[in-house]
């Protein structure tokens, strides 16, 4: 009898002290890929959040409460997203999603929030869908910090009719990412009454695009427009210098991954993208000091994914002010908060200002991207001359 009455005291003790744990404690969900050829995305965004994070728990956390991360590796599989966002809101219990980086990782996930009525920050992706849920989910608790495709093709078709050419080739992995991205290129060129001279795909490891090319330079393409992620943006690069026909190439902001840098090398030269952080343009103390605590925390430099990594910290920081003007973890008050931020945020992507609101989950604008260019090695702020 006694023993059991010693059992019940200590299984009462643990739930008591695993309660009160959890009540000190305020855990946020963190997922991308952290393996595969996304994962220079994926580790560099959680790297950005954890940086926060240890910011925001030596300063007494958020509402006196320690800031948990509770990290899943989705390996860039649509399917994976879904289980691991119900995972994040059935059994972990998180206030808040950040997070992931694939475009179908993420809209296989974003129903999960809305159905719970928790928030979820797209921090990388840039194809979700963000606005157009709110048709589905009028109250909608998606929110991204990402230049998304819209402005990313904007500004892509933008630099390569101002550098005068009249004859682009669009090239474009067959991902939902890249798909997209073809789609919002091809809209754009439309409205300019451009019309691409050829328009072909690839898939996700695919090593050789040189039959690609041969069409594109045979159909008298003046400009190359990609879409895709790092390695087989490498292998376009690296295609070109083999068949000797290297138009200029500009594309979606993933040129800037270690992956396609390291392995494009010198025939990444002069390739150009859409960014909301340049590593190397850090110019303001909050950009500097994000820089220098990068290097110091994960001994990298330069930064794999660098606008992966900002925005994931930024993401975390909106998350804080939501959480802190709500005071509360409350999902209905954060996302309500997020609508309507009262004081300005000034981040590592740019100073954000009502960044939400009660119709537009979008923070990043056309003004908040610049244009990157690759130079020996590093991604630095690109010149807009005409050719």
């Amino acid at each position: 009898m006694k023993l059991g009455l010693m059992l019940s005291a200590l299984v009462a003790a643990s739930v008591i002290g695993c309660t009160k744990k959890s009540e000190d404690t305020i855990k946020v969900g963190v997922f991308g890929p952290f393996t595969g050829g996304s994962a220079p995305m994926g580790v560099s965004m959680r790297n950005g959040v954890q940086i926060a994070i240890d910011e925001i728990n030596a300063s007494g956390g958020i509402l006196g409460k320690k800031v948990v991360m509770v990290d899943r590796d989705d390996e860039a599989k649509n399917e994976r997203g879904g289980q691991i966002m119900q995972e994040f809101l059935d059994k972990e219990n998180v206030v808040a999603v950040l997070g992931p980086i694939n475009t179908g990782v993420a809209d296989a996930s974003t129903q999960y929030p809305n159905q719970k009525k928790v928030p979820m920050i797209i921090n990388v992706s840039a194809g979700a869908k963000v606005n157009e849920l709110f048709k589905t989910y009028p109250e909608n608790y998606v929110f991204r910090i990402a230049a998304n495709d819209d402005i990313q093709s904007k500004v892509i078709v933008s630099e390569a009719i101002k550098r005068g050419y009249k004859k682009p080739a669009l090239l474009c992995d067959d991902t939902n990412y890249g798909q997209n991205g073809r789609e919002k290129m091809e809209a754009v060129l439309k409205g300019l009454n451009v019309k691409p001279v050829y328009v072909g795909k690839f898939k996700i490891k695919d090593t050789d695009m040189s039959a690609q090319l041969q069409e594109a330079k045979a159909a008298g393409a003046d400009v190359l427009l990609v879409y895709g992620i790092g390695p087989e943006l490498a292998a376009i690069s690296n295609s070109m210098s083999r068949i000797g026909w290297t138009p200029e190439m500009i594309g979606s902001w993933t040129l800037a991954m270690s992956n396609y840098i390291t392995n494009a090398g010198k025939n990444g030269n002069g390739t150009k993208m859409p960014q909301t952080f340049i590593e190397a343009a850090a110019t303001t103390p909050k950009q500097k000091k994000f820089v220098e605590d990068y290097k110091a925390k994960f001994k990298e430099s330069p930064i794999a994914s660098a606008v992966s990594a900002a925005q994931g910290y930024d993401s975390m920081y909106l998350l804080k002010n939501a959480i802190v003007q709500a005071n509360s973890t409350d999902g209905k008050k954060i996302k309500d908060a997020l609508e309507n931020l009262n004081a300005p945020y000034e981040g590592v992507t740019g100073t954000y200002t009502k960044p939400f609101s009660t119709t537009d989950h979008e923070a990043v604008k056309e003004n908040n991207v610049m244009l990157g260019q690759v130079k020996d090695g590093i991604v630095i702020q690109a010149t807009t001359d005409k050719k």
